[in-house]
């Protein structure tokens, strides 16, 4: 059964290929890389059919990594009609920039591991932009599971600390500095050590039995 989504408006998605050793590389002591790759695609299948029961999937840009033509984002194309375009060379910063300008006007942007996203919370998100300049999902470690802007603007990007607790502090300060206001709807929690695998697989099942979201 088709399922119409919620709503009607851009979304980018970072993501890289599932390639062993590659991806989930805080995971591999714990799972090895075999398996923190397939966690990684499975991750990414989730977020692609969390992503287009939110909005159509004609506004769905998959920005690929490290392989732009791998079999998963090949099949994500076919299964949900989804673009794919290619991440650019540089920092995480600056291919968040280019993932954002290329939406040429107010949307969101997230990664590929973040179970907490749902539906509802996209468009939520996306709803927060009519009266905010800017809108994030801050995460309960520091960082933040989705960004979203009326507009492109660079420095928000710029001379972050990607990857520590630092990066949701420094991103507001970016903003204060621009004179924008943000919305916060809700604080997330993405999947990159092995209490938080559990915790997704606990809320796999909570959903099963409830016919709920999944987190």
């Amino acid at each position: 059964m088709c399922v119409e989504p919620l709503g009607d408006f851009p979304l980018a998605i970072l993501a890289k290929a599932p390639l062993p050793g590659r991806v989930k590389t805080r995971l591999v002591p714990a799972l090895g890389a075999e398996a923190a790759a397939r966690l990684h695609a499975q991750l990414l299948r989730h977020t692609l059919a969390v992503a287009t029961r939110a909005t159509a999937a004609r506004h769905v840009t998959l920005w690929t990594a490290l392989d732009h033509a791998h079999p998963l984002f090949l099949t994500l194309v076919e299964r949900h009609g989804i673009t794919l375009k290619a991440q650019p060379e540089g920092d995480l910063g600056r291919r968040m920039h280019t993932a954002l300008a290329a939406l040429d006007g107010p949307g969101l942007l997230i990664g590929s591991d973040c179970p907490a996203l749902t539906p509802r919370l996209l468009a939520r998100c996306w709803q927060a932009l009519a009266t905010h300049e800017a809108v994030c999902l801050p995460a309960e470690d520091g960082g933040y599971g989705l960004i979203g802007a009326r507009r492109a603007e660079a420095r928000l990007f710029e001379d972050i600390d990607w990857g520590t607790e630092r990066v949701m502090a420094q991103t507001r300060e970016r903003l204060r500095a621009l004179g924008w206001r943000l919305a916060c709807p809700a604080t997330v929690w993405d999947v990159d050590r092995p209490e938080d695998v559990v915790r997704w697989q606990e809320c796999e099942r909570l959903a099963q039995r409830t016919g709920g979201p999944a987190c």
